[in-house]
């Protein structure tokens, strides 16, 4: 079976390889959330530090390596490259099996954001690279649903492990074995599939650059910076915006005086609903065309709305919702935009700057909203579901007033 790229056909094969490299963007920290509350006792001599150092460490070390594996792709084999990160993560998962000590747990979360920071772009890059128009939106749409179907699974299954042995939620960590399997089909479909899309695509002669702008074209940097730092913008936002669901949440509903397995529960909807869209975003743009992102930001800032006004789980769950509605919409087709911002050679690169702001937003938001929380002196956990929506509101009325320029004009072409 062969699907269509917009340019030709790839082997079904092909799509399943980039399909379980999607997948592997939301594993990072994964498995040291269940067991966070048991590290201090299974390592009583350990700090605050040293767990926090546990769980923060991998999405340190993606955001400089996401930016060092976009670069290399200008010069080092594509496949090659994959492959690396695809086994330094196969072997952060089996160290993390083997390791009995904090030191040893923390040296592997290091060796697991190097290898995850090299994959991340790749896994969107290979889709600009096989796929094109509307095919395009429509992978990323996927892509981007595998990654939060993963995350909602991953996140059940290491919570049981967890109860069984605290080792036995770094097994996740071994999916990357798969992909570096199938990674052999990507590389057998890059060398052999020589009158097919990919190499139509680039032997083109700027075919596929027919999709970005005069200005880009003539850059440089081969790379629209002023449209490049707009949408990192944007994406960052975005992702900060709704990131106070995950973040702030749980608090909330604990001072609402519901239990853990309830926050637990709004969380996996709100996850749930991210990777809804994806599996429609072709006919999502098709129909809002340029006010694509102000529907989105529209849907955010009513579930924001929603979870501040009440503390009924009826209400608060619809929310949840909402809020995560509006970002699986947002977030893909903003991969897709990116694309338009360089020429073919610099896409994967492009890439790595945008992906590089989901990371830095979430490492930020807590920060972030605490600033102004301490600043504005209010205790209550409602403040940063208060805070996220007057910058929501901010931003729709934003995006419709542009809805005409670059930035949120998302009409299929």
């Amino acid at each position: 079976m062969r699907i269509q790229t917009g340019h030709g056909t790839i082997p079904l094969i092909t799509l399943i390889g980039i399909w379980s490299i999607s997948a592997l963007n939301a594993l990072p920290g994964l498995a040291v959330s269940p067991i966070l509350g048991k590290l201090s006792v299974i390592f009583p001599h350990s700090t605050e530090l040293d767990i926090q150092m546990l769980s923060s460490l991998p999405s340190l070390l993606v955001i400089p390596f996401i930016l060092l594996a976009g670069k290399l792709t200008e010069r080092v084999n594509f496949i090659r490259l994959l492959q690396a990160g695809l086994a330094i993560f196969a072997l952060s998962g089996i160290l993390y099996l083997l390791s009995n000590k904090m030191w040893q747990l923390i040296a592997v979360s290091a060796m697991l954001g190097v290898g995850s920071g090299m994959i991340v772009p790749l896994s969107t890059g290979l889709i600009s690279k096989y796929f094109s128009g509307a095919y395009r939106v429509k992978q990323f749409g996927l892509s981007s649903a595998i990654t939060n179907v993963t995350l909602v699974v991953a996140t059940t299954v290491t919570g049981y492990l967890a109860e069984v042995n605290w080792h036995l939620p770094f097994v996740v960590y071994l999916l990357p074995i798969v992909s570096l399997v199938l990674s052999v089909y990507l590389k057998r479909s890059m060398d052999s599939e020589g009158d097919s899309s990919l190499a139509k695509k680039e032997s083109s002669d700027g075919s596929e650059d027919e999709e970005v702008d005069t200005d880009t074209l003539h850059s440089k940097y081969g790379i629209n910076v002023k449209h490049l730092v707009q949408v990192m913008f944007f994406y960052g936002l975005s992702t900060f915006l709704a990131l106070v669901v995950t973040f702030n949440l749980p608090f909330l509903m604990e001072e609402y005086h519901f239990t853990s397995g309830n926050s637990g529960i709004m969380i996996s909807l709100f996850f749930l609903a991210i990777m809804a869209p994806g599996f429609f975003l072709n006919q999502i743009v098709g129909r809002l065309k340029e006010k694509t992102k102000f529907y989105s930001l529209l849907s955010i800032a009513i579930g924001l709305a929603l979870i501040w006004i009440s503390p009924k789980e009826w209400v608060i769950a619809p929310g949840c919702i909402l809020v995560g509605l509006g970002y699986g919409v947002i977030q893909p087709i903003i991969y897709d935009k990116t694309t338009h911002t360089a020429i073919s050679k610099k896409v994967t690169l492009a890439l790595a700057f945008v992906m590089m702001m989901n990371y830095l937003a979430i490492l930020l938001c807590p920060f972030i909203i605490d600033f102004f929380q301490s600043m504005f002196h209010i205790k209550t956990q409602q403040f940063g579901f208060v805070f996220n929506l007057c910058i929501t509101i901010v931003t729709l009325i934003w995006a419709y007033v542009r809805r005409h320029e670059f930035l949120f004009n998302d009409q299929l072409k």
